[in-house]
């Protein structure tokens, strides 16, 4: 074992996915931060979400540790597979603020970010604030919207303030917008510009639920009590702090860091690739990697990590030239080739 507590390589035969389970540690290893609270907050919130969603493990795992990096999520998929239901669980459980906004083809930025009226007795406008100004915030159908109210978005997602009139107003913590959307091939949809992309930790795909989860769909609509409702808020506002907290503390090797550069940079230069990620999806990829170690119980990252969160990650960021887009390419394919290609720490 080396001195920041992570295995070796001779230190065990077994690979070091295989020693841990979700949530558990391997009896050598030390544990230097306490994760029990934030481990209790992740099971609460995954129970919650047990009530109203079938399956979607792997999505309701990446929604939780969004939060813990304080990163927001664009999820997309065809219409009825329960994405705006997934995102308004997610907000229900946190025992915040939570505001819902439709978008449509005729949305104003005013009618996201709010306006200055003015007030014939005060002699002065008055800022009014929008929807935006909340703590988690669901904009449905995120493409159904124009260029301009799709540019309102950048400052408050990447900064976490609104400039109205030179007065600039912070948002409350946390904040954290849930997106959802259709895939861009569907009639009636825009597609999202770069800068907005980038400012999303996560893209998530939701897929077409297995047949056994399609049944078990269907059984609960059947019941006469109907889809279980009521979800309760059970992760307060200092609850959210105090686990962001304990995942900064999360370690990362200096050469898990050359990792992470080095599969961005990758990106970069491979010919099926028109755009690469930008320096920000480094910081993504780092800070999505400490909170899923944090949501499986260990206080360091590891190589499966990063290669787990790869896709999620950097799939929104990237574009395919135009040749192989045509080929019937997908940058996930890309990226799985780039993370193949690289050597693994160990």
């Amino acid at each position: 074992m080396d001195q920041a507590g992570e295995p070796s390589p001779e230190a065990s035969s077994t690979p070091a996915s295989e020693e841990l389970s979700a949530g558990n540690l391997a009896p050598d290893f030390p544990q230097r931060t306490d994760f029990s609270s934030l481990n209790e907050s992740v099971q609460k919130i995954k129970e919650e979400f047990s009530r109203v969603v079938v399956g979607q493990d792997e999505v309701i795992e990446l929604l939780i540790a969004a939060i813990l990096a304080d990163g927001h999520v664009l999820i997309e998929g065809v219409p009825g597979v329960a994405k705006t239901l997934m995102a308004k669980t997610l907000a229900k459980t946190l025992d915040t603020g939570f505001s819902r906004i439709q978008f449509t083809p005729d949305l104003m930025p005013s009618d996201v970010l709010g306006t200055s009226v003015f007030h014939p007795a005060k002699t002065q406008f008055e800022f009014r604030k929008g929807p935006i100004f909340s703590n988690v915030i669901l904009i449905d159908e995120i493409n159904r919207a124009p260029a301009k109210t799709q540019a309102a978005l950048f400052e408050v997602m990447e900064e976490r303030q609104v400039t109205n009139d030179g007065t600039t107003y912070l948002m409350d913590i946390p904040f954290l917008v849930v997106a959802t959307q259709n895939p861009i091939e569907q009639e009636g949809t825009y597609r999202l510009p770069e800068a907005q992309l980038d400012r999303f930790l996560f893209k998530i795909q939701v897929p077409y639920p297995s047949l056994e989860e399609e049944i078990r769909i269907l059984a609960g609509h059947h019941d006469v009590a109907g889809p279980a409702s009521g979800i309760a808020s059970v992760v307060s506002t200092a609850a959210i702090a105090d686990a962001r907290e304990k995942v900064r503390q999360v370690h990362v090797e200096p050469k898990l860091m050359e990792y992470i550069a080095k599969l961005v940079t990758g990106t970069r230069n491979n010919p099926f690739l028109f755009l690469g990620a930008s320096p920000r999806a480094s910081v993504a990829l780092l800070n999505a990697s400490k909170a899923l170690a944090a949501i499986r119980g260990r206080d360091f990252i590891t190589p499966e990590d990063i290669q787990e969160l790869a896709v999620p990650v950097l799939c929104h960021r990237i574009q395919l030239t135009a040749e192989r887009e045509m080929e019937g390419h997908a940058v996930e394919g890309v990226i799985k080739q780039i993370v193949q290609k690289l050597e693994v720490p160990r």
